[in-house]
């Protein structure tokens, strides 16, 4: 994944990551329903998704397919957010994040884990 993704391209892939291969249709229809996005609103976006490299198209019946995993996305993000407002500084961003949360025990215990795992 080279660049980021928009809001309305994450619809897309937030459909593909849950429903697997989906036709283009069919994720006009869900828009639809969700959003109130027409099937040209879609379609544009499927197109731009395309562009970038993150699904591909088959035929018949215009399936789509995403090319990258959620977690994929969720890491390049990440680390885009890092070095953009914590100058690469992941620490930063977890400190951050726990100044402004109060966590529950057993998220504290997770934390826990993930950092000695880390060591």
């Amino acid at each position: 994944m080279e660049s980021k993704l928009f809001d309305s391209e994450l619809r897309i892939m937030d459909i593909l990551w849950e429903k697997g291969d989906t036709s283009a249709k069919r994720i006009a229809e869900i828009l639809k329903e969700q959003v109130g996005w027409s099937k040209t609103t879609t379609y544009t976006v499927i197109k731009k998704c395309l562009d970038k490299g993150i699904i591909v198209r088959t035929e018949p019946n215009f399936i789509c397919s995403s090319l990258i995993t959620k977690e994929q996305a969720q890491e390049f993000e990440a680390t885009e957010l890092i070095n953009k407002m914590y100058g690469g500084a992941a620490d930063q961003l977890v400190a951050s994040i726990l100044r402004r949360k109060q966590l529950l025990p057993e998220e504290i215990k997770r934390l826990k884990q993930l950092v000695n795992n880390l060591e």
